[in-house]
């Protein structure tokens, strides 16, 4: 397995490339603001071939490369449909004094091919087996991406912006609620075994273990901590 990971942009979102090995056809998971230049240095680093750009939500800094890098490589895009009016509208889901400064430079609308996840779904691309996984709460169209568990490595759980080494996701900004992301955090994360490697939107690699022992919000849905205000 190969997995390709680089803060992009202004807001430092972790995009990432994803393939069975080198030299052979890939998926590119959250291309964000000023993402392209990485994401053509990663396929050439490691002679790739994408085949799809998947999103765990529609948030500008998740998003904002998604017309270049498809057009670019001819390849569709993958998002959860209650979050696929971000693409075209990016102040409505960050609100204006958020978006405002950056919005002349980036590139909004859709790509020409432009497909929808569901909840409990497999998508099967570049010969990985990817399951997804309904979380609102960061956003009503939160999803996250899980690889299962191999012979040679643990499950890697693409988790977006639903949970963070040590923190969660915001819940104030349009479409946002935190018990939904509550309700999500126990769903679809405390089920998860301690060794599942965890690679989020934003920060540092962790694994479920020590999210379960450590993260307060984590432990505030397992029954093991007071609750906290996010």
């Amino acid at each position: 397995m190969l997995i390709a990971g680089f803060p992009a942009g202004a807001w430092g979102t972790n995009c990432y490339v994803v393939a069975p090995a080198a030299g052979e056809e890939c998926v590119i998971i959250d291309p964000g603001h000023q993402a392209a230049q990485g994401v053509d240095e990663t396929l050439a680093k490691h002679r790739l071939k994408p085949v799809a750009v998947i999103l765990t939500h529609g948030h500008i800094d998740h998003v904002a490369s998604v017309v270049p890098v498809c057009g670019a490589h001819d390849v569709p895009a993958w998002i959860h449909p209650e979050d696929r009016y971000m693409l075209s509208d990016p102040e409505k889901a960050l609100g204006r004094t958020i978006g405002q400064q950056l919005m002349g430079e980036l590139t909004v609308g859709e790509p020409d091919d432009l497909r929808e996840l569901t909840d409990g779904s497999r998508v099967e691309l570049a010969g990985l087996d990817l399951t997804v996984a309904h979380a609102p709460g960061h956003t009503r169209g939160s999803v996250t991406f899980r690889l299962p568990q191999t012979v040679d490595i643990p499950s890697v759980f693409f988790s977006g912006d639903l949970l963070f080494a040590g923190s969660v996701g915001r819940t104030d900004l349009p479409g946002g609620d935190t018990a939904e992301l509550l309700e999500s955090l126990a769903r679809v994360c405390l089920p998860l075994d301690d060794s599942t490697v965890v690679l989020s939107g934003h920060g540092p690699q962790t694994t479920i273990g020590r999210e379960r022992a450590a993260n307060p919000y984590l432990r505030d849905v397992a029954g093991e901590a007071p609750r906290r205000g996010l």
